[in-house]
């Protein structure tokens, strides 16, 4: 027997939609399974993470705080995916943009109208981010230099650029030890929309709508669409694919950017370490299981946000590592990309036939 994988000419609409759900389900058993093997009930876990993350209002809050800067950074790894650019680098783009919204806060809010500081590092923001990203799509449009290397290369030293900033030259001088600058002035707070969440899910929820406009209601979002299913095709039908990698980048970055501005504007008001974690890195996730759709990236984004929260749960009331979480989060987007296989191909049994051999005659 031949064990085969057809593509399918045409995707199942049912398949489409059991298949996720069975390979969450998948998911859940496997990490079940490792929960086990620590000892550990996994029932009382998976109900000890939901409580923590959606069982009251507190923690609903919290789960759409961390859900905000993994839907603006999985929206922005999502569009450049789709036209088959590898954007590793959300996590930098995420970075400089909150260096951009420190600087204005920290240093042109007292030169600024009030009404002005916050548009200003919003612009900003997103300036850095697009800039940031615009630095490997250069050198993979003209130079063909591998987008990956380049882009998560690039994470470094943003991240290092942070860290030099709020531990160097911008550090507060009344912060008695502690890293960070000094805390924004008031007229730099990002408005809250309750408990801890703040404006930033604005920025997603609009940001989803573009994107979504974009690629379903322009001639821009066409070509994009084209060059991510054959660039082949779209080289001979004359689609820039170079000036396309230069705008999806300039987006995409930008995108990441407002996470950025989002983060230090949102949460902290200041610059911190706690500003690059990894969202950038989970976008990936995000944006893998969302199958690179922009609503799929926000509902995905909460649910995520939702894993870390509950994975912080378990840390304080069944003192688990942290890495659980994780564990959680690679098995759901192993099971969940395993499963898309059977979304896009048809399995065939194919039985050999062993044929006797026919004798050579002169």
């Amino acid at each position: 027997m031949i064990l085969i994988f057809e593509k399918r000419l045409t995707r199942s609409r049912r398949a489409a939609l059991l298949v996720p759900i069975l390979s969450f389900v998948l998911a859940l058993a496997f990490g079940g399974l490792i929960l086990i093997a620590f000892g550990i009930n996994p029932l009382r876990a998976y109900r000890v993470m939901v409580q923590g993350s959606l069982g009251s209002r507190y923690a609903l809050t919290e789960t759409l705080v961390k859900a905000i800067p993994l839907m603006l950074t999985g929206l922005g790894v999502a569009i450049a995916f789709r036209m088959l650019f590898w954007n590793i680098g959300a996590e930098g783009q995420l970075a400089m943009g909150g260096i951009a919204a420190a600087y204005v806060a920290l240093f042109l809010s007292d030169r600024l109208p009030a009404f002005l500081v916050l548009p200003l590092m919003f612009l900003l923001a997103l300036l850095a981010g697009a800039l940031w990203g615009l630095i490997p799509a250069l050198l993979k449009a003209y130079i063909g230099v591998n987008e990956i290397l380049t882009t998560l290369m690039m994470n470094y030293i943003a991240i290092l650029l942070v860290e030099y900033l709020y531990l160097g030259p911008w550090r507060d001088p009344e912060g008695y030890g502690f890293p960070g600058t000094a805390p924004f002035p008031e007229s730099a707070w990002l408005p809250r929309l309750t408990g801890r969440v703040h404006a930033g899910l604005l920025f997603a929820l609009l940001a989803a709508l573009l994107l979504w406009f974009i690629l379903n209601r322009t001639r821009w979002g066409y070509e994009i669409r084209v060059i991510g299913e054959n660039p082949r095709a779209a080289r001979y039908t004359g689609i820039s694919i170079a000036r396309n990698i230069l705008l999806v980048m300039l987006l995409s970055g930008g995108l990441a950017g407002i996470a950025g501005m989002a983060e230090v504007a949102g949460i902290a008001r200041r610059l911190y370490h706690g500003l690059t974690v990894g969202y950038g890195y989970t976008a990936i996730i995000v944006a893998w299981l969302a199958n690179l759709n922009p609503w799929g990236v926000l509902l995905v984004g909460f649910l995520m946000g939702a894993l870390l929260v509950g994975g912080d749960q378990l840390q304080i009331a069944m003192q688990l590592p942290a890495a659980v979480a994780l564990i959680l989060q690679g098995a759901i987007l192993f099971f969940v990309l395993g499963g898309s296989i059977f979304v896009n191909y048809r399995i065939r049994l194919i039985r050999e036939t062993h044929e006797p051999s026919q004798p050579v005659t002169q």
